[in-house]
Order: C-alpha cells, then sequence, then structure tokens
C-alpha cells in the first residue's frame, strides 16, 4: 500500500518536534534553577589569605658588615740587579726570615775593588796637593784662583771614589725591608744584566685582610674602623680598616677593603681564605626569624611584613649576625610585623588577615 507524501512529511515533522523536546529536558536536568543560581551567587567567597606574624622592635645593636676576604702580603718586592755580573753566593734560604738590609744575592767582585783603589789613591794625592796648594798660598806664592782649582779637583776625586764604592756595593743584593725571603730567581753561576730579579721578599707583619664590600654598604665603612678575620686554617686576626676604595670594579661593582693587622708570629700566609667582621658603628636593628627571609623580584633579599593597612609590604635588609634565637637585621624601620608563616604565597600590596602565632 503505498503512503501519500503528504502523510509522510506531516510524519517526520512530528518526529523532530518530539525529538527537540525530549533532548530539551534532558540538558536542563542537569542544571539549576534560577533560584539555585541566585543562591550560589549570593554565597560568599573567601579569597584573602591568612598568614602568621610576629612583631620585630627595634634594638639598639653593634653594626657588623659582614664578607668573604683573603689574606695579602703589605709588600711584595721582587729585588732585582743594579749592576752585571756573576752570582757568586746566595746566602738567603727560601722562606726564612731575612731583616732589613740582609744579602740575599752576591755578584762577583771582578774589577770593582781594583777601581776602589784606584780612585782611593788618586782621592790621597789630590787631597795632598790641595793641602800643599793652601799652604803656598798662605805664604803668598799661590794665588786664591790656585787654590780654588786644587780644592775643585779634590772634590772631583772624592765623587769618583764615591762612585767607584757604589759600584762595589752593588754586588750586594739586599733585602729592602723585614720580612720573608719567598722565592729565589737567581742560583750560583747565573748572570744578571741589569733589572734581571735575585728574588722576592715579603711582608707578613702587618699582614693584610683584603675583600670587596657591596655598593650599598661602602658608605658605612670608615677608616681606622676595628675589625676580625676569622681565617680558613683556624686562627683569628684582629686588625682596623686602612684603606676603602672610592673607584667600584665595574664588573661586580664592589669596593675594595683593605684591612691591616699584627701577624708577629707569621702563622697566617698570604693567600687564606677568611669570613670578615668590620664594626660600623651602633645602629637600630631587628631580631627575626631566619626563615622569614625571601627575595623579592629583583633578587633583594628581605622581609615581607603587614602595614597597618592589612596589606602585604617588602623590606631590604642586611643579615648583622645569625643567633640561635634568629638573625639580627638592619634595614627595618620601627616596630614591623614580620610574616612568618605564609610569607611565599602572598605578594606586595596584596590584602591578607593576621593569624597569631602558635
Amino acid at each position: 500500500m503505498r503512503v501519500k507524501s503528504s502523510y509522510l512529511f506531516v510524519a517526520v515533522v512530528a518526529a523532530a518536534v518530539a525529538l527537540y523536546f525530549i533532548v530539551g529536558s534532558l540538558l536542563h536536568a542537569g542544571k539549576p534553577s534560577g533560584e539555585a543560581q541566585a543562591k550560589a551567587a549570593a554565597r560568599p567567597v573567601d579569597a584573602i589569605p591568612t598568614v602568621q606574624v610576629q612583631l620585630a622592635e627595634p634594638a639598639a645593636r653593634e653594626q657588623l658588615i659582614l664578607l668573604r676576604g683573603r689574606t695579602e702580603a703589605a709588600r711584595n718586592v721582587t729585588v732585582r740587579a743594579e749592576t752585571a755580573g756573576v752570582v757568586a753566593r746566595t746566602p738567603a734560604v727560601e722562606g726564612s726570615q731575612v731583616g732589613k738590609g740582609a744579602l740575599l744575592c752576591q755578584l762577583a767582585v771582578d774589577a770593582r775593588q781594583a777601581a776602589v783603589d784606584q780612585a782611593r789613591a788618586a782621592l790621597r794625592s789630590k787631597r795632598l796637593q790641595q793641602q800643599a796648594s793652601a799652604e803656598l798660598a798662605r805664604k803668598g806664592y799661590r794665588s786664591q784662583t790656585q787654590v780654588l782649582q786644587s780644592q775643585a779637583e779634590l772634590d772631583a776625586a772624592q765623587a769618583v771614589a764615591r762612585q767607584a764604592e757604589i759600584a762595589l756595593e752593588q754586588v750586594n743584593i739586599r733585602a729592602p725591608f723585614a720580612g720573608v725571603f719567598d722565592r729565589r730567581e737567581a742560583e750560583i753561576g747565573s748572570y744578571l744584566a741589569p733589572g734581571q730579579p735575585c728574588g722576592t721578599v715579603i711582608e707578613l707583619d702587618p699582614i693584610l685582610i683584603v675583600g670587596d664590600v657591596p655598593e650599598t654598604q661602602a658608605s658605612q665603612l670608615r677608616v681606622g674602623s676595628g675589625a676580625r678575620a676569622a681565617l680558613v686554617s683556624g686562627g683569628t686576626l684582629d686588625g682596623t680598616v686602612r684603606y676603602v676604595a672610592r673607584d667600584a670594579d665595574p664588573q661586580t661593582r664592589t669596593y675594595r677593603v683593605e684591612i691591616t693587622a699584627r701577624n708577629p708570629s707569621l702563622l697566617a700566609r698570604s693567600g687564606l681564605s677568611a669570613d670578615v667582621r668590620i664594626n660600623a658603628g651602633m645602629g637600630a636593628a631587628h631580631l627575626i626569624p631566619l626563615s622569614s627571609l625571601v627575595l623579592d623580584s629583583a633578587g633583594r633579599q628581605g622581609v615581607r611584613f603587614v602595614q597597618a593597612d592589612g596589606r602585604v609590604a617588602f623590606g631590604a635588609v642586611t643579615v648583622l649576625e645569625e643567633t640561635p634565637q634568629g638573625v639580627w637585621v638592619s634595614g627595618l624601620q620601627g616596630a614591623v610585623r614580620v610574616i612568618t608563616v605564609g610569607q611565599s604565597y602572598v605578594a606586595e600590596g596584596q590584602k591578607v588577615r593576621l593569624a597569631a602565632a602558635h
């Protein structure tokens, strides 16, 4: 039996309408009603974080600048020959203490002693001539001009003799100051031309402790301030600041600091690493937990604290000293509510709620 096309069209339309209502009812079944949506919107959302704080009060404390340093010889000189010659003696032992003027290397005398003897003989002759000329002038047999000429010849002979004596003394290469003969550069039989080295002398008493201080702390240092250096070898040195650079290192933006300290037993060697503490006077400091220290976006070390309006702020600090009770820092102003729990999860300017520390 053939179905008319008009009946077929009506049946298709009716099926489509029925399918539409069925699908719509299924989709709306999972959605809340308008009343439910209004209630959900009315519920408060707790988006304000809670942090714990500790009140840090300022206290007067000795300001210390901490830096990593190293020891250096106060003076380090390579002693060189002033005249040419073959090394004949090397009496100084490497690593031994030498006094000022101690003989380090001695060159062969060669003809220098003969030159001295000749100059001294000529000097004696000119002196006798000058005395005879003066005596003849006193008796009226010589003019004053002749007397002056004899004196001039005597003076020239004295200069030649002195020159020969200096040339003879220059074969002795001596220590310019008391210190340690650290390294020999010439051995017996070596030929030294003027300017070539005999060896190196270093001065270790007093000794220097040098380091680099950040630009933020350079202005706090003063020449004459007390300092203490704990050496990696286990000893300590007490000294004073003798020099603070005015020109920063262009690469590190730090300033060189030199501390001079007594080292009478020479136990401290040059080149030892040291932890240096420099006294920068009295100032305000805060005692805070070590765990409260954080870094800001610029890499500065500091703490996050809560201001009077309940918002977070960041304060850069400098660590002065670590103690079992916490760390003493400088850089904060007045009483500060330091965040001790949650400081890593809040940002500057964010509103927070305070909870009492347990």
